[in-house]
């Protein structure tokens, strides 16, 4: 199969499609706007703070690893449909290793034996060798101060490489940690020829990005709450899609038939998601204004945005810092029937008095009957209201691996050693990554592109 061109730009609309929301997300709903979307873009947002970090851990280990896991299975989902259909994909599932991420995806076009597939390969974001002077912003010291326990830094940078990759013809642009409205705002500037000071436009384009980029949040999934917020069909929930014009105002909706739905209310709700201040949502590219958003719901499934606006970036970029924290030991026990909880609360005093002799090894811990207090600690209730079953659960984060292990050797010592009734034990320790932020300012990150096209690279 040949893939079409598509170097020029679009009509009056764009359609843009959401195929993740985060690295964990489902395929299906993705392989079903590839196959009847009619997008001109299918964008795979699937990176967070922790999932960068992990990814440098990965990469640390083995130089051709750092990329999204699951980037093959994905691509080998969607790649067929979107090279019939001519949608080109943006996503940052290159996480820490961009380029390697390319050369996997080629591998798979060539197994599915799609001819003269572009793959561009945007870097940059990787500020490791930059962050050592910048404070952090939990702890007030310089990154520096954190030693070898430093493990990565990644800049949130914003549309520029997208844009550039377009430019040069890509048909795939996998980015490493971009900030996730650009992965949407860059096809936007690119499909529709804005100015990269065009603040009004830039701001809306974020508006659209943030209201896409957490998959099915927008239509219905996390929204559920029966009785309360029904969502129709929700195990085959629908992903968004965006047909956005030339000004920047959009329509959200989803495809005929998929399950879910889109309303003025689920389009609130994502609207507020993790925005601080809604009249200065701070980006790389531009400080989007959403305070005069309206939501209009035009038809079903159909919900008209405008009133966002913009105005000049800040010139300083957010940088994800990872760092080594010490190791996480873990245990979980159940305990069911009469007296349960006691019981389980009896389990926790004696992993406590058993673990003490560890004195500073371990850091701190944390002790939770699942089921009673596990999200609200102190929670007590009457014994008429007592739950049926609990399972106890003991973490400690601790200075090495082998305290870490005793942990959960501990847990699993109570089945002999501890209160009636116990079972089904797990456990594990790992290493533990630390998640800290930084600024750093925008003119030292520099975005660069690599093209990956033909049949015969190697992967």
């Amino acid at each position: 199969m040949t893939i079409k061109d598509r170097t020029g730009r679009s009509g009056d609309i764009l359609r843009i499609g959401t195929g993740a929301g985060f690295q964990g997300d489902r395929i299906d709903p993705a392989v079903d706007l590839a196959e009847r979307g009619a997008l001109d873009y299918l964008v795979f947002e699937c990176l967070a703070e922790r999932t960068i970090a992990l990814a440098q851990q990965a990469r640390l280990a083995d130089p051709e690893a750092g990329y999204d896991p699951l980037l093959e299975r994905r691509m080998r989902a969607v790649l067929p449909a979107c090279a019939r259909n001519g949608t080109r994909i943006v996503t940052n599932m290159g996480a820490a290793n961009p380029q390697a991420a390319a050369r996997a995806t080629r591998a798979v076009a060539r197994e599915l034996g799609l001819s003269g597939l572009k793959v561009a390969a945007v870097t940059g974001d990787d500020v490791l060798d930059r962050i050592g002077p910048c404070v952090l912003e939990e702890t007030g010291a310089p990154a520096a101060a954190l030693g070898a326990g430093l493990v990565s830094a990644n800049a949130y940078v914003g549309a520029a490489g997208i844009v550039a990759a377009l430019e040069q013809g890509a048909d795939v642009v996998i980015c490493g940690r971009a900030s996730d409205p650009a992965l949407f705002l860059g096809p936007l500037i690119h499909g529709f020829g804005w100015a990269m000071d065009d603040w009004v436009r830039l701001g809306r384009g974020t508006l659209v990005g943030h209201l896409l980029e957490c998959s099915a949040q927008i239509t219905g999934g996390y929204f559920a709450d029966p009785g309360v917020k029904d969502v129709p069909d929700l195990a085959r929930i629908g992903f968004p899609l965006a047909e956005v014009d030339r000004a920047g105002n959009a329509v959200i909706t989803k495809l005929p038939g998929t399950g879910g739905l889109v309303t003025r209310a689920t389009c609130t709700e994502q609207l507020l998601y993790e925005i601080h201040d809604p009249a200065r949502y701070l980006q790389p590219d531009v400080v989007a204004d959403f305070s005069g958003v309206e939501l209009e719901e035009i038809g079903p499934d159909r919900v008209a945005v405008c009133g966002a606006t913009g105005h000049p970036a800040s010139g300083q970029l957010k940088v994800s810092v990872g760092y080594r924290d010490g190791w996480l030991g873990e245990g979980q026990i159940s305990y069911a029937g009469a007296n349960c909880v006691a019981r389980g609360s009896l389990g926790i005093d004696l992993l406590r008095a058993r673990l003490a002799p560890l004195g500073a090894a371990i850091l701190e811990d944390r002790a939770e009957l699942i089921g009673l207090d596990a999200i609200a600690p102190g929670a007590r209730v009457a014994a008429a209201a007592e739950p049926a079953e609990v399972r106890l659960r003991y973490a400690a984060r601790c200075r090495d691996a082998a305290t870490a292990r005793q942990v959960g050797e501990e847990v699993e010592g109570l089945y002999l050693t501890g209160p009636a009734g116990g079972g089904g034990v797990t456990r594990q320790h790992r290493e533990i990554l630390g998640i800290a932020t930084a600024f750093l300012p925008a003119a030292q990150v520099a975005q660069q592109v690599e093209i990956m096209e033909g049949q015969d690279e190697t992967a």
